[in-house]
């Protein structure tokens, strides 16, 4: 068997800061550090942080009073600031800069009038974080979600969540331009998202199983399977060696393997161990060379 190395995999620079925020929180300040919500969707980095003294909570009043609690990379509405302040928390706020455009944007259309149109999944922390800005429609770019009954020379801006699928986004976007062409559309899926799923379209047409490595709660994680399983190609998801299914590669003489934003490279390196393939080859890509600032409370 030969294995199929996508490049670039793996971890997004929003994703390092965010866990590098959590690691600085603990030996600056010593645990417990309470987290809301996954600071990144892969439960090996949040059982591994948790082993050290983070504690995920869902909710900012399940952080004790005057405790130190960061928030997560997805981004957060508007009242969970409100809470921790009444709860006199520490708040270090670990959302991705690329998510917090997003919110400036919003902000930034709504101030000059337009309705504002997200495309999204439904139910993501991502997406409730940017739906609490301001108010807005949600597209849902995986069903056939009805448009608002605006008038026609409404001025609409349209924003994306930045882990959606490339294909999927693009035909939502055509459908919102139909019905509003002189819409204001910004296409905010992020570098990461954008290269490794260009990275799984060339390694795909030459594999005959794609295995992504990441969570099952990981929205990039999930649209790289669906990307390798549009090419006609058999695609799981999974966090680990652990989960691989002997007659997945029954007959398979070449397997493509690559991983989400949130996915250590360690996950990676255990997939190819189980697999113990002949030979590895890399299918290089974009080099990335992305990288953000601390939150100023730690620089």
């Amino acid at each position: 068997m030969e294995v199929l190395l996508s490049s670039p995999r793996g971890f997004c620079a929003g994703v390092v800061r965010a866990i590098d925020v959590v690691d600085i929180c603990l030996r600056k300040y010593g645990p417990p550090v309470y987290v809301k919500h996954q600071i990144v969707h892969n439960p090996y980095v949040v059982n591994d942080l948790e082993r050290r003294g983070a504690i995920t909570v869902e909710d900012v009043e399940e952080v004790p009073e005057g405790s130190l609690v960061v928030f997560s990379a997805h981004g957060s509405p508007p009242e969970d600031f409100v809470k921790a302040k009444a709860r006199k928390l520490q708040v270090i706020d670990a959302v991705c800069p690329l998510v917090t455009r997003v919110h400036n944007e919003a902000k930034k259309y709504h101030r000059e009038g337009k309705k504002v149109v997200l495309v999204g999944h439904r139910g993501h922390q991502e997406v409730r974080g940017t739906m609490g800005q301001v108010e807005m429609t949600l597209i849902d770019d995986l069903s056939q979600t009805e448009l608002s009954s605006w008038d026609a020379d409404q001025e609409v801006a349209v924003l994306t969540q930045t882990t959606l699928s490339v294909g999927d986004t693009a035909q939502a976007i055509d459908a919102i331009r139909e019905k509003f062409p002189d819409a204001t559309v910004r296409n905010d899926i992020c570098y990461a998202t954008t290269n490794r799923q260009d990275a799984v379209n060339k390694m795909a047409g030459n594999v005959d199983l794609v295995l992504v490595i990441g969570a099952q709660n990981s929205s990039n994680c999930n649209r790289l399977r669906e990307v390798a399983e549009s090419m006609g190609v058999p695609s799981y998801l999974i966090n680990g060696p652990e989960e691989i299914e002997p007659e997945w590669l029954a007959g398979k003489e070449r397997v493509g393997i690559t991983s989400g934003a949130s996915t250590p490279e360690v996950l990676v390196e255990s997939v190819i161990e189980r697999l113990a393939p002949e030979k590895v080859t890399l299918v290089s890509g974009v080099d990335e060379d992305v990288t953000f600032s601390l939150p100023m409370e730690l620089r």
